[in-house]
């Protein structure tokens, strides 16, 4: 049965208000920005965001009013530095963004605490920093084994939903994806629901002539979005490179309350999906992301 949805349709019926949203999995490349702004658009509230190193799209949402707390190891712009609505939510006197600071690891390893059904993982790391101080994700515990060290377990992360957008799936929500994965298939594996968006919608005979490369299989996938360019200004390798002028852009922009209202105006609220985003953008700017120089991989003959 196909899984396929409007990018509108798989937001509304699978994102609710007070839901702990997984996105942003793959660190500097595949951010799935056309989920997010629809999340926005749909003015959806209460939300937790979780995520490893997370750029401008978790600032973009927690801007838009939809977040209560963030789960995660650093939230910015990679490319400028500070992420301002962060930093303004979270130092607001009244009703403060909630933080729940973990490192990159550990987010790693209570994603994959989640996806395996356990309520932890031990481990060393945070051990000597002040990552763990008052924070209810790390308690510590002794090694029933000898020798009887003294360990972390690192709390497991369930997301309500993942968002992740990936080169190509198929209707059924058999994804094929390359490139950094990031925690991508923990977060994946851990969640009670999966939306996959993808730059492009294929048959299954493409995806199952490389089983391999299908990192994300469809029984897992609750429901699946055809999205061009639905990661920009992210990069998709293979398919589009990043957008650093948009970052900076961005940085620019929205150094004050005032100025993220404009900006996410013009690319958000007056744009209805993503093909007038891309309108917006400019077919020029589009094709100067375009991938300039390919790099296939060898051929791999699956015979027998």
């Amino acid at each position: 049965m196909s899984k396929l949805l409007s990018m509108s349709a798989a937001i509304a019926a699978h994102v609710p208000d007070g839901c702990s949203v997984a996105l942003g999995l793959q660190l500097e490349q595949m951010i799935p920005f056309a989920a997010g702004h629809e999340i926005i658009r749909q003015k959806k509230r209460g939300l937790t965001l979780i995520g490893p190193i997370s750029d401008i799209l978790f600032d973009q949402i927690i801007g838009a009013g939809c977040v209560e707390k963030v789960i995660v190891a650093w939230v910015g712009n990679v490319m400028m530095g500070s992420a301002y609505n962060f930093r303004r939510a979270t130092e607001q006197t009244e009703n403060p963004l909630h933080v729940i600071n973990l490192t990159n690891f550990s987010v790693a390893l209570a994603l994959q605490a989640g996806a395996m059904g356990v309520p932890f993982l031990p481990t060393r790391t945070a051990m000597g920093s002040d990552v763990a101080r008052n924070n209810h994700f790390f308690y510590q515990i002794i090694s029933p084994f000898e020798p009887k060290e003294t360990l972390y377990a690192v709390r497991a992360i369930v997301p309500d939903v993942t968002i992740v957008h990936v080169q190509r799936a198929d209707p059924e929500g058999n994804a094929h994806c390359w490139g950094n994965f990031g925690v991508m298939l923990e977060a994946v594996r851990a969640a009670r629901k999966v939306i996959v968006v993808a730059d492009e919608i294929v048959a299954p005979e493409v995806i199952a002539s490389d089983p391999n490369r299908t990192v994300i299989p469809g029984f897992l996938v609750t429901a699946v979005v055809e999205s061009p360019h639905g990661a920009h200004p992210s990069p998709v390798q293979g398919y589009y490179k990043r957008d650093d002028a948009a970052f900076k852009q961005y940085h620019e922009s929205t150094k004050t309350a005032a100025d993220f209202e404009h900006w996410a105006k013009r690319w958000i609220y007056d744009v209805a999906d993503r093909k007038a985003y891309l309108d917006l953008l400019g077919r020029e700017q589009v094709e100067n992301l375009a991938v300039k120089q390919h790099a296939y991989a060898a051929p791999t003959d699956y015979g027998y």
